[in-house]
This record gives C-alpha cells, sequence and structure tokens, in this order.
C-alpha cells in the first residue's frame, strides 16, 4: 500500500439509521495517518456508498472520547438539554466538537470539525440518541480493536 492510498484497516461495526441509511465505524489509513472514521452510508436500488456526513478521529481522540460517551445514561431520557462532552485537538488549528443535542425535534450527539479561523467546517456526524446504547457498544469496540493492535502496527 501506498503512503498516498487510502485503505480500511478494519471495520468496527454499523449503526443501522433506517430509510437505507447506516453509519459505519473503521479504523482506516490516509497518507501514511491511522484514524478512527465514522461515516454515512446510503443503499438505494442503483446505489451504495459513502456520503459526505462524516468525520475522522484520531486514536487519540477516541480513547478520551469513549469514556464521557460509556458515562451517558443508557436512557436517552435521562440525557436533558445540551450537554458538551468536549472540544478535541484534531491538528494544529483544528478541533473537534462533540455535544448532546437537537437537530429538526430529534436528540443527538453530534462531532462537528471546527476550525479556528473560520468557525464549523462541513465534516460532521449526527447520531440519533434513541440508539445511544448501539452508539456505547461501538465506541468501546473501536476503543478496544485500538488497544488490541498499537496504531503502528496496523
Amino acid at each position: 500500500m501506498g503512503e498516498s492510498s487510502f485503505a480500511i484497516l478494519r471495520e468496527i461495526g454499523i449503526l443501522p439509521l433506517g430509510n437505507e441509511e447506516e453509519i459505519r465505524f473503521s479504523i482506516d489509513v490516509y497518507r501514511g495517518y491511522r484514524y478512527v472514521s465514522i461515516r454515512r452510508y446510503l443503499q438505494t436500488n442503483g446505489f451504495f456508498g459513502a456520503t459526505r456526513d462524516g468525520i475522522t478521529l484520531s486514536p487519540e481522540i477516541v480513547r478520551v472520547l469513549e469514556p464521557k460517551i460509556a458515562a451517558l445514561p443508557d436512557d436517552p431520557q435521562a440525557i436533558a438539554g445540551n450537554l458538551s462532552l468536549g472540544k478535541f485537538a484534531k491538528r494544529p488549528g483544528i478541533c473537534v466538537v462533540v455535544e448532546v443535542g437537537s437537530l429538526k425535534g430529534k436528540r443527538g450527539l453530534f462531532m462537528r470539525q471546527w476550525q479556528e479561523e473560520g468557525g464549523w467546517t462541513k465534516k460532521g456526524i449526527w447520531l440519533p440518541l434513541e440508539k445511544i446504547q448501539e452508539i456505547k457498544k461501538l465506541f468501546s469496540q473501536t476503543k478496544e480493536a485500538l488497544d488490541e493492535q498499537p496504531i503502528e502496527d496496523f
């Protein structure tokens, strides 16, 4: 595999959304950098593939974020109001903001990229809070995969 190529190193799991949509968690490599990808996929009669909705997280962000997500109550109704889980440095000038909030009347876990010199970027994903138990499991499995095999060994 060339240093400039993209490859999925390990599929972690799928969060089904219905309406021919799903969110996939994977560990990927691009240009020699390993990261966790959380991306929305669409399947129709003539198409199956990734959409632009998604975000990449460094293994370090996942290791810090997973316990915060694991600490959320299993009952989505028990999470009242907006709740910030943190702002995590991705690389100089860019970070990932993770929070629980509402979108179009539905509660969810938002992960969006913030650029210090421009505000919100288009990169991000919304995970439905009604699936919090599945989300917790996927983050746990992702962290376990990172911990079982050090990132430099992928």
